[in-house]
């Protein structure tokens, strides 16, 4: 027997008040007289409790919009494109949408285009390395890659390690060391020379573990350039490709779309990666980057070049978001600091440009939320007043 027809019959068979009954069951006396009611106008049907569920939402998605968002998945997948909720919200917030990335997932999910992998490791668990400014590391690699005449062709690439700019991406019926030296001066030409390279170990990038004369201390050409500039080159250790992992991981986002466009030759591919570098630089929304561009990311702060360690003109940027309680964390010096920007700021995504001992930490449209004189003695880092 439900509460209601407990209460309802302790009216009608036992004849009790309705403060008597809801004296006797604890309950308010507004509520026994609204079900006693019910039952004169409803009969047995007061006996169920109507659901609370309310007869419409004014702040439920409209159907369109979420038409909308399966429409974008539709369109990315095709292009090979990157069609998780994060980008489609990027996406819809370039239209003018305002809608949470949570909101864009359930409707996918409710749909039934994705699924759930919680099996999987969560990505903030894994240790992510990137340089602290943009040319401080370039990475490089090379791919192969079969046109649909069964034509075998190489692809190479140079990739800014701070900000994942891709610099450079070009076909090649097969990279030579010539390759490799041209393809860099040609970015540097339009970029600055990087601080540093990192590459594996392939002869066209290094002679350290060839054979013969090469291997005993003869240098090649590429070798040579970085030299010559006191550009530091970097290299993997040999069977270990995830220290180069950035480009490593970029060639799958590449393949996935050279599927979907599939090129008849070398010319033809080569349209094809120009078209894509310039969504992956200046629209993809990138993870790492709390979802802002690569092109974003790669002209905030100014660029490292090759200098000297001692040089003190050093230039550090960091994405994050502020906790609950109005800081930021950051490692400076050895030490883990916090800065206060304000509980008012809570949940607010942000970027903390730190050079030398100064940050500055602004919000993604640039309004500055402080200024700090980042003290390596204490842990909180107060903002600096005004005047």
């Amino acid at each position: 027997m439900s509460k209601a027809e407990v209460l309802i019959n302790a009216v009608i068979v036992q004849g009790l008040s309705y403060g008597e009954v809801a004296k006797r069951h604890r309950v308010s006396k507004s509520l026994v007289h609204r079900l006693h009611h019910r039952w004169l106008n409803e009969g047995d049907a007061a006996f169920v409790s109507k659901s609370s569920r309310p007869k419409s939402n004014p702040r439920a998605t409209p159907e369109w919009l979420g038409e909308r968002i399966l429409q974008l998945r539709d369109e990315l997948e095709s292009d090979g494109l990157d069609a998780g909720a994060d980008t489609i919200h990027t996406h819809l917030a370039g239209e003018g949408h305002q809608i949470s990335r949570t909101t864009v997932w359930r409707i996918l999910k409710r749909a039934g285009r994705i699924t759930a992998q919680p099996q999987k490791r969560p990505r903030s668990s894994y240790q992510r390395f990137a340089a602290d400014r943009p040319n401080q590391t370039w990475q490089s690699d090379f791919t192969h890659w079969t046109l649909t005449d069964d034509t075998g062709v190489e692809i190479i690439g140079w990739l800014d390690d701070h900000s994942r700019y891709l610099l450079h991406l070009s076909a090649h019926r097969r990279i030579s060391g010539k390759t490799v030296t041209d393809t860099f001066t040609q970015t540097a030409t339009v970029h600055g020379y990087p601080a540093s390279t990192l590459t594996d170990n392939g002869n066209v990038y290094t002679t350290k573990y060839a054979g013969g004369a090469r291997g005993r201390g003869t240098a090649n050409a590429f070798e040579t350039l970085l030299a010559l500039e006191g550009i530091t080159q970097k290299n993997g250790k040999p069977y270990k490709p995830t220290t180069q992992g950035k480009i490593e991981r970029f060639w799958q986002t590449l393949k996935k779309h050279l599927t979907a466009h599939p090129t008849a030759g070398i010319e033809e591919l080569q349209q094809v990666l120009d078209n894509f570098r310039n969504y992956y630089n200046q629209h993809r929304p990138h993870r790492a980057l709390n979802r802002r561009t690569p092109a974003f990311a790669y002209t905030l702060i100014p660029k490292a070049t090759p200098v000297l360690p001692a040089d003190p003109d050093l230039w550090r940027v960091r994405y994050d978001t502020v906790d609950a309680h109005g800081k930021i964390s950051l490692r400076y010096g050895n030490r883990m600091m916090h800065l206060g920007i304000g509980r008012g700021h809570a949940r607010t995504d942000v970027i903390a440009l730190i050079h030398n001992h100064n940050a500055t930490v602004i919000t993604l449209d640039g309004t500055v939320l402080g200024d700090y004189t980042l003290n390596p003695n204490t842990g909180y880092q107060p903002k600096q007043k005004n005047g």
